[in-house]
């Protein structure tokens, strides 16, 4: 049996913890560059005897700054072996920290709005093995994504997932995993809804940080979670003492 917590469940889980001045963004941003790194290793190791490449989407809120120190510590892997990572910031107020510490690594800025553009997408997918989707997080409601979060998910969809992804120019090219930062950017959170057209980038993954999320186990969005990977940022006794939202197989 799998439980699972609200948004707001999880915040209150959060709130002793980060009250004392814990670490929480930086925990689940190592377990998340720890799975990434567990992926490459098992698909993408020695491959074309090239180092990996991470294509980084970074929205405003904290699954973007999530995703930005992960960047940083994947940098340090994959820069040393010619690998790189490359971050598009989505939204006016990118964590400022977090980007710093994911370019002094190494990682590279590019522009938002290239990766708003189908044409310029379908061309530069080819080049990267891993798609982290940290556009936005828990506090989504299912009711669709906006602005160039939007944009840059639909010119993104058809690389990752039609068949243009499949016959990539990149010989021997395949399709990037993708990873979804908490969960899948767009989706209802605590009701498992999708917008409508569902804009939402399917997850081969999803690195989820403290406790399932209900969206994740139920509804039509559970069908674009992939594999859930939990990383414990030390919630556990907060949870213990609630009612969980979901419970299931």
């Amino acid at each position: 049996m799998v439980e699972a917590w609200t948004a707001a469940q999880i915040r209150e889980a959060e709130r002793p913890h980060l009250e004392a001045g814990e670490a929480l963004m930086q925990r689940a941003a190592d377990g998340l560059a720890d799975v990434v790194r567990d992926l490459l290793r098992a698909s993408f190791g020695s491959r074309q005897g090239r180092a990996a490449r991470v294509l980084l989407l970074a929205g405003s809120g904290n699954n973007g700054a999530d995703a930005l120190y992960a960047g940083e510590s994947l940098a340090c892997d994959l820069l040393p072996r010619g690998g790189a990572v490359t971050v598009v910031p989505v939204g006016n107020r990118v964590h400022g920290a977090a980007l710093a510490a994911a370019l002094a690594a190494g990682a590279t800025l590019d522009d938002t709005g290239l990766w708003c553009d189908p044409g310029t997408v379908a061309e530069r997918m080819p080049g990267y093995d891993v798609v982290l989707d940290g556009l936005v997080g828990t506090g989504s409601s299912g009711v669709g994504l906006r602005g160039d979060a939007r944009r840059v998910v639909r010119a993104v969809l058809p690389a990752v997932t039609g068949p243009a992804a499949a016959s990539a120019a990149r010989p021997g090219a395949s399709t990037p995993i993708v990873v979804a930062v908490d969960v899948p950017s767009g989706i209802g959170v605590d009701d498992g809804t999708l917008p409508d057209p569902p804009s939402v980038l399917p997850a081969d993954v999803t690195v989820t940080f403290g406790g399932h999320k209900v969206g994740l186990l139920t509804g039509p969005s559970s069908g674009l979670a992939g594999r859930v990977v939990l990383v414990d940022i030390g919630l556990g006794p907060e949870l213990e003492g609630m009612t969980p939202a979901f419970s299931g197989p």
